[in-house]
């Protein structure tokens, strides 16, 4: 079970596919930044507000991640992201990855993003619509 009191910014629900196991019948550890990646573009493109343009884009600069518990196959998980902390040019979105019967954590850490002007790759200002993520 969990123990995280704080409450989701984002829940997206996964099944684990035949092909994400590894040697051992369970998730491959890779395929858990897989899953990460997916719910992290989700959560933004649920916003329905712009986060991204030709002119700048988000860049992963550090991963964190604390493997609690295999993934047993087959099984129904969630990701779960929470905004950490959001920075002027960054943000950091923390993550559980739990078990959607039960809440077994098998997964937690969290994400530091970017945001880039593509044409000097420096970083600039995050757009209004990941400001808004900034917790109260």
């Amino acid at each position: 079970m969990t123990d995280d009191a704080r409450t989701p910014l984002f829940r997206f629900p996964v099944t684990p596919r035949w092909r994400d196991l590894d040697a051992f019948d369970h998730v491959n550890n890779s395929n858990f930044l897989t899953y990460l990646e997916e719910a992290r573009i989700r959560m933004f493109a649920a916003r329905g507000k712009p986060w991204f343009d030709e002119r700048t884009a988000p860049l992963l600069a550090a991963v964190q991640i604390n493997y609690r518990a295999p993934i047993p196959y087959p099984s129904e998980i969630v990701v779960e992201l929470y905004a950490d902390r959001v920075g002027n040019t960054s943000v950091t979105v923390g993550h559980r990855i739990v078990d959607a019967a039960d809440g077994t954590l098998h997964a937690d850490g969290h994400v530091v993003m970017v945001w880039i002007d593509r044409a000097s790759g420096k970083p600039t200002a995050l757009p209004e619509s990941v400001r808004e993520l900034a917790p109260t």
